[in-house]
C-alpha cells in the first residue's frame, strides 16, 4: 500500500456493478464463551456483526492495517494482526492486539495462524508488495482467502487499489504503466474472492494513500472513475464501517476524500 502514495497522483477524475451476496450474518460471542459453530448456526441462522467481542484478523503490515486495527479494538473486538516479522510486535500488543506471526506467502504458516484461533467472524486483508516483486499482491492475497474459507469466516474485507480492475480508467495511462505489474496481481486476487460463494466479502480500492490525519470526509462509491487521495486512517475507518454493514457485501468500492477529489466528477456515495 505505500507504493500507493508514491505513484497515485496522477488520476483522472464514472459504477460498477457488484455481485451480491447476502451473509448469514457474524457472531458478537467471545471465542472462549461460543456455542459450537453447528449450534449457533440452528439457533440463529442470521448472524449480526457486533464488535464488541468479534474475531477479526487483520493482515496487513501498513498504515492502514494499523489503523483498522487500533479502531476495532477501541470498539472491543478481539484483534489479530498478521505480521512476517517482530518489526511492529511492540506497537501492536501495545493496542492490545494479539500478534499472529506468519507469512501470507507461505500457507502453511496461515494454517498454523488460523488453528490459533478459536473461531474467527472476519478477515481485513491489505497486503501487499511492490512493483519488482508483486507475488504477494496475488498469491499471498489468495491464500488468504483460501485460509479464510477453510476456516470458516463469515466476512472478508480485501482492500486493494483504484486502477484494479473495472477501476483501471480512473488512473493515468502513466501512473497505471509504473503500477500495473501490482494491480495486474491484486486483480487476480479479487477475481478469486468475487468467484467464492462461501463468505460475504467487500472489495475496497482506496485512492492516493496519505499519512494525514483522518479528516472524517472519506467516502465509499461504487463509480469506477472516481479517484482522488486519502488518508490511510479514513480508509481505516471505511474499511470498518464496510465490515460492520450488510449494505456493502458484495461490492466493489472505490475510498476516496470528498475534499480531495482529482477534477470534479459526479458520483453516488454509498451510505453505510
Amino acid at each position: 500500500m505505500a507504493l500507493l502514495q508514491r505513484h497515485l497522483s496522477g488520476f483522472k477524475t464514472s459504477s460498477s456493478n457488484g455481485q451480491h451476496y447476502q451473509p448469514r450474518g457474524l457472531t458478537s460471542l467471545r471465542p472462549s464463551l461460543r456455542l459450537p459453530r453447528s449450534t449457533r448456526c440452528q439457533a440463529a441462522p442470521d448472524y449480526e456483526f457486533d464488535p464488541d467481542n468479534a474475531s477479526v484478523l487483520v493482515a496487513g503490515g501498513g498504515g492502514v492495517a494499523l489503523n483498522v486495527t487500533r479502531r476495532l479494538k477501541n470498539m472491543g473486538s478481539w484483534v489479530w494482526q498478521l505480521q512476517r516479522t517482530d518489526a511492529r510486535r511492540q506497537e501492536i500488543e501495545g493496542m492490545m492486539a494479539i500478534v499472529a506471526k506468519g507469512d501470507a506467502l507461505k500457507p502453511e504458516e496461515l494454517q498454523k495462524v488460523m488453528d490459533g484461533i478459536e473461531e474467527l467472524d472476519a478477515v481485513v486483508c491489505s497486503l501487499g508488495g511492490s512493483t519488482k516483486d508483486p507475488q504477494v499482491d496475488s498469491q499471498g492475497n489468495i491464500n488468504m482467502i483460501q485460509a479464510a474459507m477453510k476456516k470458516g469466516v463469515k466476512k472478508f474485507v480485501f482492500v486493494t487499489s483504484l486502477g484494479c480492475g473495472s477501476s483501471k480508467n480512473s488512473i493515468s495511462e502513466q501512473v497505471y504503466k509504473v503500477l500495473e505489474p501490482v494491480l495486474l496481481e491484486k486483480n487476480k486476487a479479487e477475481e478469486v474472492l468475487m468467484a467464492q460463494d462461501k463468505m460475504a466479502y467487500v472489495i475496497i480500492r482506496p485512492g492516493g494513500l496519505t499519512n494525514d490525519p483522518a479528516s472524517g470526509n472519506g467516502v465509499l462509491t461504487e463509480s469506477t472513475s472516481t479517484a482522488g487521495s486519502i488518508s490511510r486512517d479514513d480508509v481505516a475507518a471505511l474499511v470498518v464501517k464496510a465490515l460492520l454493514s450488510k449494505k456493502a457485501d458484495g461490492k466493489v468500492l472505490a475510498a476516496v476524500d470528498k475534499a480531495k477529489l482529482f477534477g470534479t466528477p459526479s458520483f453516488e456515495v454509498l451510505q453505510l
